[in-house]
């Protein structure tokens, strides 16, 4: 789960920063995307806001959540049987694409829009499919990246 939320950080989108990663059967990442806009879409010209008159003044209907992106980035000819950890619940289009993938299992650390359609969808959809998803329970709250700890002098000198 930690690799999802670091890779969210790479997200542009001033409200919502979504990371997945993706496993396989070892626990070998296969691959990791974060929500943004279409390769060679530019993050500067496109909008990011979440509401508009004209919906084509939002986000909406340019974003590539981070699932899709978790997916067409994988490393593997396929990712069947993989588990996804994404930091947010998916939404309806993105569980066709995990179903679709191959992914058997979802992990998943905030379910906010539970009550929504699309994430309602989603759930049938997944238990409909056989996808397994559940609430990623962390050990820790916080996981502290020290950058400058590869400057630190090794306690002994190696020989």
């Amino acid at each position: 789960m930690a690799v999802a939320f670091l890779s969210a950080q790479r997200s542009k989108d001033p409200n919502s920063q979504v990371g997945a990663c993706i496993v396989n059967a070892e626990n070998k990442i296969v691959g990791i995307g974060y929500n943004g806009m279409p390769n060679g879409c530019s993050d500067d010209l496109l909008p990011w806001r979440r509401t508009a008159e004209n919906k084509l003044d939002t986000k909406y209907p340019y974003v590539c959540h981070a699932e899709l992106n978790a997916i067409m980035n994988k490393n593997s000819a396929d990712v069947k049987g993989c588990s996804m950890y994404v930091a947010l619940f998916p939404c309806n289009e993105c569980a066709k694409l995990i179903i679709q993938a191959g992914i058997k299992e979802v992990i998943f650390m905030s379910d906010k829009y539970h009550d929504s359609d699309e994430t309602t969808a989603a759930r049938l959809m997944f238990e409909m499919a056989g996808v397994i998803f559940r609430k990623f329970t962390p050990r820790c709250n916080k996981i502290v990246i020290d950058f400058d700890s590869i400057n630190s002098q090794p306690s002994q000198k190696l020989q």
